[in-house]
């Protein structure tokens, strides 16, 4: 039963593209939405007195790590335009992380006979 189950994720086969595809486009849309955040993130927090965006490389190190583990060693952002880009963010990864996790489970259900 071991070896058959081997054999059976070895094999190279229409879920196998399926799942690909789809964890190429969570990671692609995943990027493009860190550098989106990241550049509103810069342009609503830099400057602002007692923050810690002071610079394009904190805006995005800050957007990157909200989508890796919803948390930061940065403070919380300061301004409104900054928060709803920081809740966007987190809403993004949960959907993400949900979204890939269905994936898998899709893949491994449509392996079953």
């Amino acid at each position: 039963m071991f070896t058959e189950e081997l054999r059976r994720l070895s094999t190279w086969g229409e879920r196998h593209r399926r799942l690909l595809a789809r964890l190429m486009i969570a990671l692609m849309l995943t990027v493009i939405v860190d550098a989106a955040c990241a550049v509103l993130a810069w342009y609503f927090e830099h400057g602002v007195k007692g923050g810690d965006i002071h610079d394009f490389g904190d805006a995005v190190f800050f957007s990157t790590v909200q989508l890796l583990t919803v948390s930061s060693q940065i403070k919380n952002p300061l301004t409104t335009g900054g928060r709803v880009v920081d809740v966007f963010l987190e809403i993004w990864a949960l959907f993400v992380v949900t979204t890939i996790a269905g994936s898998f489970a899709a893949f491994f259900g449509a392996g079953d006979p």
